[in-house]
């Protein structure tokens, strides 16, 4: 499988944004964006007149560094999203909030995307009592995910159970004491704090 293995800091100044891609770091002055907020290469700072593809293309690929999806899995998730009913935006935006991998870093299990999307696939995870190492998996309303218990010794998650729950968004609920999150229902738009325009994602798509 492709994996993006330069820095993710020049993703975060491709796209203007912050992408945290970084877990802590992104919350520090250390920041690249902050340092340099400009587009990387030598005529990053240069003034360039985007056209409407562009910004459509743009958006789409912010959506897909933020998630940490590729090219073939994303479309796969807009062509879902549009037999789906209700606003394809929306739908497509939620199912990339229900990927486990995602789930797991929105309970603060994980600092970051690519650091939850490790854990799962190093198989610490079961969903529903069944073992789970597919970061790619859906969760449904009502599912429960634990930490295995083969793993609940490991230091890495027993310093997870003395943390404080943070802001959970209200989709989802986390003990942290049993390590043991719950998705209480499907996420909807004013759920996902992701500054992202779906609608230029699914214009470019409808071409």
């Amino acid at each position: 499988m492709a994996k993006y293995t330069e820095s993710k800091c020049r993703l975060c100044r491709r796209e203007g944004a912050k992408l945290f891609l970084k877990g802590e770091r992104c919350y520090k002055g250390v920041c690249a964006l902050e340092k340099r907020p400009t587009a990387p290469g030598q005529h990053g700072a240069a003034r360039k007149k985007v056209s409407e593809y562009g910004l459509q293309l743009r958006e789409k690929q912010k959506c897909k560094r933020i998630y940490g999806v590729l090219e073939s899995q994303f479309k796969k998730y807009y062509l879902r999203a549009d037999r789906m009913k209700g606003i394809t935006g929306e739908n497509m935006l939620s199912l990339l909030e229900r990927r486990l991998d995602n789930v797991i870093y929105r309970m603060g299990i994980g600092s970051s995307r690519a650091e939850a999307r490790q854990l799962v696939t190093h198989a610490h995870f079961a969903v529903n009592g069944r073992p789970c190492n597919v970061a790619s998996y859906i969760v449904k309303a009502g599912d429960v995910i634990t930490v295995k218990e083969t793993k609940k010794d490991n230091k890495f998650f027993t310093e997870i159970k003395q943390m404080k729950v943070g802001a959970m968004p209200k989709w989802l609920e986390f003990d942290p004491e049993s390590l043991t999150g719950k998705i209480i229902a499907l996420p909807q738009r004013d759920d996902i704090d992701a500054q992202i325009a779906e609608h230029l994602i699914v214009e470019l798509y409808s071409k």
